[in-house]
């Protein structure tokens, strides 16, 4: 077997800096790894958020996602399943799964990969590109939008365009029945981890605002999650 060096990426080192970093709808995503590095078949970005900022429901279609904890504690949502994650543990979001993740600690810190499992190149990064700005600082940005401020139009159309697909209330509804619901994590003390949230949510309608998309995805996915 012959292998051509010109059709290798290159190595290369990189930290998560000023210079790698963006500010992601009231988070910061540092850039560490991009599909156009790897041939398209992977990527890996680190994340920090707070409670508030994080997406809501929705499907990768064409890849793999994979969220190691480095600080904090995440409360995954995949199915039926919820995975509770502290530092040290990871949780694997296989192609197509319809997840969703509620920050369950004051600050929140991770390593998230994605890998191509098709012909399509990793997107994630990309979309993550299109929804963000240059970082001017490693902190978190004060006053920003978040999924919670912004026009659902507009991160429902960038996530169409990177293999994507948000859940409106009745698909989310059917897709996660454990997920409380987008925008009411319902924290009160965010130091603290609430049982009651996986074992008795109360799901939150305000995800209706994205209920102008319904049917983004297929019906027979919805099918098979019941």
């Amino acid at each position: 077997m012959t292998i051509s060096m010109h059709t290798l990426p290159a190595p290369f080192a990189r930290a998560a800096t000023l210079d790698t970093t963006r500010f992601y709808m009231g988070s910061l995503m540092s850039f560490l790894t991009t599909g156009s590095e790897t041939g398209g078949g992977l990527a890996l970005m680190e994340y920090q958020g707070k409670p508030g900022n994080e997406p809501p429901p929705h499907i990768h279609l064409w890849e793999n996602e994979i969220v190691y904890v480095l600080d904090g504690i995440m409360e995954m949502y995949c199915g039926d399943a919820v995975m509770l994650l502290h530092p040290g543990e990871m949780a694997f979001i296989p192609c197509g799964r319809p997840h969703a993740f509620y920050i369950r600690s004051a600050q929140f810190r991770a390593l998230a990969i994605v890998q191509s499992v098709g012909e399509q190149p990793v997107a994630l990064d990309a979309y993550f590109m299109q929804m963000s700005s240059p970082a001017t600082s490693m902190t978190l940005p004060a006053d920003p939008v978040t999924y919670q401020t912004e026009d659902p139009a507009h991160p429902v159309a960038v996530a169409a365009a990177h293999g994507m697909q948000i859940l409106s209330p009745d698909e989310a509804a059917i897709a996660l029945p454990r997920y409380p619901g987008f925008d009411n994590p319902g924290l009160g003390n965010v130091d603290s981890v609430r049982a009651d949230a996986i074992t008795q949510p109360t799901r939150n309608q305000s995800l209706a605002v994205f209920g102008a998309v319904a049917g983004l995805w297929p019906l027979a996915a919805i099918e098979t999650a019941s």
